[in-house]
């Protein structure tokens, strides 16, 4: 099969990364790819967003199946295009992304078919969202209402930041995604992510996964895309994971009845595990990052012939096998994010990491120089992957690996997966 892998990020190496491995497999293109793809993939300079520019480049390669790994193409209708230019995509219509492109839809959506979340109010005016702050206080969540790079996410501790967080939305820092604010209540527990493949109403669940999204060791200091991630998630007990998966076939079935198409693709559910069992934060269209980077690993099953199953409807026949060993990720980012950073600097020691046994190391931000050497090309640079059969082992291997890699300004946090220890 001919494979067309859109995106540039973590995610999108490690989808590659993992059809790469399928024998199915004859030619891999990633659109427009970076540093790591260019190593197992053919990148080519197109407009992932261009859905005629797609179909264009898919019919001249033969294309068997599109993957859609970043939200802004679903959003925009790319993958229905493709579906109606009779070419397999793995990825569900504009309908179903709303789910992820508006978080008031999205909430309205929880709320009409029974899935458990935290109360909200959508607001349209600054005066609006701060009328309502001083009706319910603090502490209090404030979200942009569309897609903001996973940034748009304020979790305000007491009503001044959660009023800058309101004024930032209307201000315009985020663009037309903070035109319309969503304001709901801050849920207490562990915050997890499950992930599932969705096709015909039917949903099949994958492992947990738990991030840290905050940028400092401690949870602290400003809302990232996410400093780094492990699989499984050790709170996660038998009964939680089953509670989970039922809120996420109900969802799947939900979207059979909502949306004139199927949703097709992978539905990522964000919970809250509160006193009163799961609840859900958000819903992502699309495969999380980095929780792709701990999943692919971990998935024995034949990735290219999962996503094509979906893609086609075939989910029942669908046979997921997962590997018992744990996944451990590092973040290593460009000083200064997630705020203002340079891009440029040159990568050294990564082949060295990955010569030690168990380690893969996905490109989230790289590319080439006119030296044809690899350098930083983003916020979030590299992922750094190790499985073993333990968290301690895991961490410990991840962080060898970390130490390995060099790069003028690399940051990173020293605590991920601790958490997973101490469960």
């Amino acid at each position: 099969m001919n494979v067309l892998v859109l995106g540039s990020g973590g995610r999108e190496h490690a989808l590659a990364w993992a059809i790469a491995k399928s024998p199915r497999l004859d030619s891999l293109f990633v659109a427009p790819g970076n540093g790591g793809t260019a190593t197992i993939a053919k990148n080519v300079p197109l407009d992932m967003n261009d859905a005629d520019a797609v179909i264009g480049f898919a019919r001249s390669e033969n294309i068997d199946l599109v993957v859609v790994g970043p939200e802004a193409p679903l959003v925009a209708g790319v993958a229905d295009a493709i579906r109606a230019a009779g070419i397999a995509v793995f990825g569900p219509g504009a309908q179903g992304a709303r789910l992820e492109g508006s978080k008031s839809f999205s909430k309205e959506f929880m709320l009409a078919h029974g899935l458990p979340t935290a109360r909200y109010k959508k607001c349209t005016s600054q005066d609006e969202a701060m009328d309502y702050l001083h009706e319910v206080g603090a502490p209090i969540v404030v979200k942009a209402d569309g897609l903001a790079a996973g940034k748009g996410v304020v979790v305000a501790e007491d009503m001044e930041e959660a009023e800058e967080a309101v004024r930032d939305c209307f201000a315009g820092d985020f663009g037309e995604a903070g035109s319309v604010v969503v304001i709901e209540e801050m849920l207490e527990g562990p915050e997890c992510s499950m992930l599932a493949f969705l096709s015909e109403g039917k949903a099949l669940a994958m492992p947990c996964a738990q991030d840290h999204k905050r940028a400092f060791d401690g949870d602290l200091g400003p809302n990232t895309g996410g400093m780094g991630v492990y699989s499984p998630v050790p709170c996660v007990t038998p009964e939680l994971e089953a509670a989970m998966q039922e809120i996420m076939q109900n969802a799947a079935a939900a979207t059979a009845k909502e949306f004139d198409d199927a949703y097709t693709g992978v539905l990522y559910g964000g919970f809250m595990l509160t006193a009163e069992g799961p609840k859900l934060l958000e819903f992502n269209a699309r495969f999380g990052d980095p929780e792709t980077q701990v999943i692919m690993p971990r998935l024995e099953s034949d990735a290219l012939e999962s996503f094509y199953m979906v893609a086609t409807g075939k989910l029942d026949a669908l046979d997921l096998r997962w590997t018992d060993q744990v996944a451990v990720c590092v973040v290593l980012a460009s000083d200064g994010y997630p705020g203002s950073y340079e891009k440029g600097k040159v990568i050294l020691g990564i082949e060295e990491a990955e010569e030690l046994d168990g380690v893969t190391v996905f490109h989230a931000g790289t590319a080439f120089n006119q030296d044809d050497e690899l350098v930083t090309n983003g916020g979030r640079v590299l992922n750094v992957v190790a499985l073993a059969d333990t968290f301690e082992d895991a961490r410990e291997l991840a962080y060898e690996a970390c130490d390995k890699i060099n790069f003028e300004g690399k940051q990173y946090r020293h605590d991920i997966a601790l958490r997973a220890l101490e469960a």
